[in-house]
Order: C-alpha cells, then structure tokens, then sequence
C-alpha cells in the first residue's frame, strides 16, 4: 500500500474496501479469506458430522438391545455425546453467522462509499470509485494480473449497481423479485425513489442492492475452492492462472465453481439472524430472507447463460471488468476502450443481452473511469494548436458515449491537480486514428519537445510513441493533491 500520507480519504477508503473483498492478509479476516477458510475446513466438517450421527446411531441401537447397568452407562454416553454435537452445531452457526455479518457490513460499506443523497451524487461517486480502482491498479509490469485479480470483484459490484439504475429507468428486464420491490413507482421516476417514498426505497435497498452486490462478490468465489485452483494452476500447482484452458479443463472449472458458490452461499453464509422478540416481526423477516438468498442464486445461476433475463445483471459488468481489470497473460492499456467491440461480439453469439449492453455502455461510455486520454487543444477561435495535453475520464454517462467526460490534467504541457472538466470531442481526440494522423505533420523537433515536458524522464521517453494515444495516469494519480479529481472543477 502506499503511503497513507500521499493519499486522500476516499483513496484509502478504496483501498480498505478492496483489502475487506477480495484482500489477503495476516489476520485472515477478508471476504475471500473466509471463503478459503470454509472451503479447506469444509470436509474435515462433514466428517465430524458425520461421525458424530454415526456415533448417536450405534449407541442408540445398543441401548436398545441392552438393559440395566450398561443401558445407564450408555444413556450416559448418549447424552455427553449428544452435548458435543450440539456444541459442534453451536460452533458452525456461530461461524456461519459471522460471514453472514461480515458480508453484509462490506455491502453496505460499498453502498456507502458510491451511492449519495441523489442521482447525480450517486453516480459522481461511483465514477469516483470505479476510477480510483483504475488508476490504482497496475497498467505495466509483472504484477498486472495478481492485483487486477484483487480489483474485479468491488469494480464489478460497483458497475452492477449503476447497470441495475439504469434497467430499472428503461424497464428493460421484468424480473418479478426486483418489481415487488419497486412498488408502484413508474420507470421514469425511479431515479427520485429515494425522495419520493424514502421507506420503500430502504426497503428496495436492502432486499434488491444489497443482493446484487453480494452476488457480484460471490460470482467467482468457487474459483477459490481446493479443487478449482488445482485445474487454474495445474497438477504441479505452477501453471500460469492466466492461460487459456481447454474446454474439458474450462467446463470442469465452471461446474466447480458454481457448485461451490451455491454452496458457500447456503451453508457457508445463509440466512442473516433475526434479532428481537416479535413472533410476527421474525417470521416476516426470514420469509423476506429465503426470498432474499433465492435471488441471490437465481442471478448466479441465470448469468451463465443469462439470455435476454436478468442474469445479465451480473454477466455484462463481468465480462466488462475482466477486459478493464484483466488478467490475461497479455494485458495491454491501450485496448480497454474496445471493451464494448468484445461485449457487443458477445451480444451477438447470445452470451449476453444486446440491450443491456447497450444499457451499460450508455453509463460508462467508451472510456473506462480513470482512463488516460491524450487530446489536441483549441485556441479562443476554435482553431486547433500545435500541442496535445492529457486528461482523466472522471464522469459517467457521457452525452455521445465516444465523447468521454474528463478532468485536465495538464495546461500549456504542465501537470497541473486543479484542472477544469471538459468534453474531449472525437475531432480532438488522439486515440482515433485520424486525428493522431493530423499530428503527423508536425515536426520532430517539436513532439520531442512536448514528450520531454510529459515524460516524468528520458529513458520512459525512448519506449513513448511520439503521438501517444492515450497515457498512463497512475505516477500522476499517484500523488494526494492530484486524486481530488472529483471535487467540483476550479
């Protein structure tokens, strides 16, 4: 981690929630840690458990059969061993209540951290969030996949909640559990539910977001199952993650892992504990429970073929982060604004929902949050100058989705941390083709000159090209003064 003084508020709360997540540490305490725990504990359990009705039964028989002393002998026996098992029982509950409290805490600590008091405050700080991810995550170097690896799941969870906004003002799905849920609100008025009927929309909060962003959490949770990552690293454990598997290895994969997700789900999470005394109040609220965990898996299950149904909630934000946040062998910066020519071929073999692509696209736009895009200015007239400067997408929904919404990150070729926002229109926008070939007539000379300013140094220079299509913006985002790309513009 970086050092806690370079960093704002936000930026190491971002780095909280992904170490809560997806993080591996001494004390074992993340969400994934504690799914690893369960996974490798889970058959020594079954065992006991196992062992312990065996035990029951063979002594139950006995007393049976048996009379006087040793029938008083084995009662005896019976009701200490009958302790044990109930002691054990006790011990997994507990466990299992934990993760359950554990889950919910980190839910609504990502609720928290991107969702604000309206719409347009909503979606300011997920693009906060989504882009502090970005440009905290590796673009070069050997670490790339290990950390991307870390990022997707609270990434995923975030872009899962704005996509669900966003079909629920379109009414593009029909999906009855999330409708009862929605009440008698008409779609265009979805984005003021909070305002309009705050007791519902608590209620819409806690049965349908919270669900969603536990089961983007949990989607590839059983890739972390003993018998999983023996086929992701091989028989001899050194095999890279990031290959490409065969089908056969690939289908067993999946079946594994949605097996042990399922199961993790109900048995190594379930169903959070009522507290109080109400008869009426309990029974109402474990009903809403079941519904709640039958949900859960009802998206985790219909996203592996999610059709034109709801499962693509979770199926078009994941196939988005594992282009954005990959970890392929051959990751390249360059590419991820083309992860919608991937979802759209997608789209188009029936792996996912056209529409809902489309729905997601019109939230992200082209430009991933914290994208660093190289752009020609204009002169008070409108004319084009004889330089480029660099940007940060900081901002959803982009008017024309190839027109992304950014943050100046440097005027008159020098890094500047207070810059204005502005539009970087396609005309000046240098990852298109055609407008870096408009540059091509400038001299030599002088893209050295702009490179030697951009450039933290020389060697970094030689590898640039001398029109950059786009630029890595982590050394900048690097450091405190400069993450505040969010705060109004000056």
């Amino acid at each position: 981690m970086a050092n806690v003084t370079s960093e704002t508020n936000f930026t190491l709360q971002v780095r909280s929630l992904i170490d809560r997540t997806y993080g591996r540490s001494q004390l074992k305490d993340s969400f994934l840690e504690r799914a690893i725990d369960y996974f490798e504990g889970k058959a020594e359990q079954t065992a006991k458990a196992d062992s312990y009705q065996q035990q029951l039964t063979e002594i139950q028989a006995k007393i049976e059969q048996g009379s006087g002393k040793e029938s008083a002998a084995l009662q005896q026996k019976l009701h200490k061993l009958e302790r044990e098992q109930r002691n054990f029982q006790l011990q997994l509950r507990i466990e299992r209540n934990e993760r359950n409290e554990n889950l919910l805490e980190t839910c609504h600590k990502i609720l928290n951290l991107c969702e604000g008091e309206d719409i347009d405050e909503t979606n300011r700080k997920s693009a906060q969030l989504l882009g502090t991810i970005q440009l905290i995550s590796p673009t070069e170097g050997k670490k790339i996949a290990q950390i991307n690896e870390i990022h997707k799941p609270l990434y995923k969870a975030v872009l899962a909640l704005r996509l669900l906004d966003r079909l629920c003002l379109d009414k593009i799905i029909a999906e009855p559990y999330i409708s009862q849920y929605l009440t008698d609100m008409p779609p265009e008025q979805y984005d003021q539910y909070h305002e309009l009927d705050p007791k519902n929309y608590k209620v819409f909060v806690q049965q349908v977001k919270v669900p969603v962003i536990m089961a983007a959490l949990l989607q590839d949770i059983g890739h972390y199952h003993p018998d999983a990552q023996h086929i992701i690293f091989g028989e001899d454990g050194k095999q890279d993650p990031g290959r490409t598997l065969d089908i056969e290895s690939r289908k067993a994969l999946l079946q594994i892992s949605y097996r042990e997700t399922i199961d993790y789900l109900v048995h190594g999470i379930g169903l959070t504990q009522y507290i109080g005394n109400s008869k009426v109040e309990r029974d109402k609220f474990n009903q809403a429970e079941h519904k709640k965990i039958f949900f859960i898996k009802h998206l985790l299950k219909t996203s592996i073929n999610p059709l034109k149904g709801i499962g693509n909630l979770l199926k078009v934000p994941q196939i988005y982060t594992s282009i954005i946040l990959s970890t392929k062998t051959k990751y390249n910066y360059k590419l991820l604004p083309k992860a919608y020519q991937a979802l759209n071929q997608n789209a188009e073999r029936g792996t996912c929902s056209q529409a809902v692509v489309d729905s997601l696209y019109r939230v992200t736009g082209m430009y991933p949050q914290g994208f660093g895009i190289t752009y020609i200015p204009r002169d008070s007239d409108g004319k084009p100058l004889d330089r480029y400067e660099y940007a940060i997408v900081n901002r959803l929904y982009p008017e024309n989705p190839e027109q992304p919404l950014c943050r100046v990150a440097t005027r008159q070729l020098t890094f500047i941390s207070r810059g204005l926002d502005i539009e970087v229109k396609c005309e000046d926008n240098l990852y298109l083709t055609v407008v870096a070939n408009s540059l091509a007539t400038m001299s030599k000379k002088r893209l050295m000159e702009i490179l030697e300013l951009l450039a933290s140094n020389y060697k970094e220079r030689e590898n640039l090209e001398l029109i950059p299509r786009c630029w890595h913006a982590n050394e900048f985002f690097s450091i405190k003064e400069n993450q505040k790309l969010w705060n109004k513009a000056q």
